[in-house]
């Protein structure tokens, strides 16, 4: 993975090694630390197993791919802006209907700042942030409008899991 002690995988590897993992399901993901205690957790799960209940090796090293920082081993198809900026507005869009309603915005708000912030400031942030985002004024946040919001944002380094490199 871009260090020297790193080793390419054959193919039979692979195979040997998500033979012996099997499958990763939606309920083991559950089970880690770090996602039961994310405000965020259900989410990030749903987006990594968006089509199913389980997901192959192959599969689970793509989208942990989305979360690697762009720099010396290069930017790929899981890891550049795009990639990024799909599974952030994936995070939002919890209908799964390409926009973000006031309502999805006000849930996920909800999640990331808890019992912290009152129900009334949570809804001047969703206002403001709908004002700022919804261009056409129709009510929802479209892809487009999304990432034209976030273009000053350093996604590829503030959306990045430092791996060993």
């Amino acid at each position: 993975m871009g260090g020297g002690s790193s080793k390419i995988l054959d193919p039979e590897e692979v195979a040997e090694i998500s033979a012996e993992t099997g499958f990763f399901r939606r309920q083991d993901f559950l089970l880690i630390p770090e996602l039961a205690i994310n405000p965020l957790g259900d989410r990030i799960i749903n987006e990594f197993f968006k089509g199913g209940e389980e997901l192959n090796f192959r599969e689970f090293m793509q989208k942990v791919a989305r979360f690697r920082k762009p720099n010396s081993s290069g930017v790929t198809e899981y890891n550049n802006r795009e990639a990024k900026l799909r599974f952030l507005f994936g995070m939002y869009d919890l209908d799964v209907d390409n926009r973000i309603s006031r309502s999805e915005l006000l849930s996920v708000l909800q999640m990331m700042v808890g019992a912290s912030v009152t129900m009334e400031q949570i809804n001047r942030i969703g206002e403001r942030t709908m004002a700022e985002a919804d261009v056409d004024g129709d009510g929802y946040i479209t892809y487009d409008e999304f990432k034209a919001a976030v273009e000053s944002v350093d996604i590829e380094n503030k959306m990045s899991i430092h791996f060993l490199d």
